[in-house]
């Protein structure tokens, strides 16, 4: 039986252990708590796109353009709004140069004091094209420079996490596990005291109690009857999620695993299958925490330092 869990489990891991949990972190999105406590040195939760005034471009073309890339952010998970900048913004300033025949876009990540914080230069752009204003066009460019200008939006939230000594790069994360429900047999106590087992290490440590808990993990265990199988023996469908939720009340993600078992086999004691189970857990929800508090994310060098290759 634990041979065939883990068999099941090397197979779905790759697809259901991160379910909801490998989009692409939320740079500059509000973290709660953290935010509050770092209000000096976090960017808020947008980005100002004002219309570039030196984008070689007609007044309509450069709104378009505006809107286009606060779209394109927002599709980044980056809030941004296309506006003028008020007093306490992070914006983007956008401009364009010509260089030859083309056009190159140029975006710069501005700080609340007005310093460039961050840039980057888009793919260039015929001058011909540029200089019609096509929205398709400007459509098109905004959507693939969006990612690139989120990346450096991440790098610049890491530089400021690395400088911080309570931030998640700086110290392991504080993991409160509320524990294991809706298990049969022992599921509830041995799966609880396998994941506790499993999941503490250099970067998460376990603690007693929910207050000041940067996250709270507690694990749902769900049985459904499944078909009969080929010999004629009744499934069983076994789902467990772990769900994991961030200081601020928000899930940060749900490892997700699914298998099919012999109808009633967990009804007793579940032995080295609640550790099987665990410690594909574990590491599941390692990576929704590093995902979510983006303590993996390369910081960005301060200005005037070149980005490593």
């Amino acid at each position: 039986m634990v041979r065939r869990f883990l068999a099941l489990s090397l197979l779905s891991a790759s697809s259901l252990i991160l379910t909801g949990c490998l989009d692409m972190p939320h740079p500059f999105a509000d973290p709660g708590r953290e935010a509050a406590r770092l209000a000096l040195n976090t960017p808020p939760p947008r980005l100002a796109i004002p219309t570039p005034s030196e984008s070689l471009l007609d007044d309509g073309a450069a709104q378009l353009w505006a809107r286009d890339m606060a779209q394109a952010m927002l599709d980044q998970s980056v809030p941004a709004t296309a506006q003028a900048v008020k007093p306490g913004d992070w914006w983007l300033k956008m401009t364009a140069t010509l260089a030859g025949g083309s056009v190159v876009p140029h975006y710069t990540v501005m700080t609340p004091k007005g310093e460039a914080r961050g840039q980057e230069d888009g793919a260039p752009v015929s001058a011909a094209v540029w200089s019609k204003g096509d929205p398709a066009a400007l459509a098109q460019m905004a959507q693939l420079e969006g990612p690139r200008v989120a990346a450096v939006l991440t790098g610049i939230q890491a530089d400021m996490m690395q400088h911080d000594p309570q931030s998640l790069k700086r110290r392991p994360a504080r993991v409160y596990f509320s524990g294991v429900t809706g298990a049969p047999g022992d599921g509830n106590v041995s799966l609880a005291q396998a994941f506790a087992t499993s999941f503490p290490d250099a970067m998460d440590q376990l603690q007693q109690g929910a207050k000041g808990a940067d996250y709270t993990v507690r694990g749902v265990v769900r049985l459904s009857d499944g078909p009969v199988g080929m010999t004629g023996h009744p499934q069983q469908h076994i789902e467990i999620v772990w769900h994991t939720v961030a200081a601020d009340g928000k899930e940060a993600g749900a490892a997700t695993q699914l298998h099919e078992i012999d109808a009633h086999s967990l009804d007793g004691a579940w032995g080295d299958v609640a550790a099987a189970a665990a410690e594909e857990a574990a590491g599941g929800v390692r990576q929704i925490i590093s995902n979510y508090s983006g303590r993996d994310h390369k910081p960005l060098p301060p200005p005037g330092q070149a980005r490593p290759s």
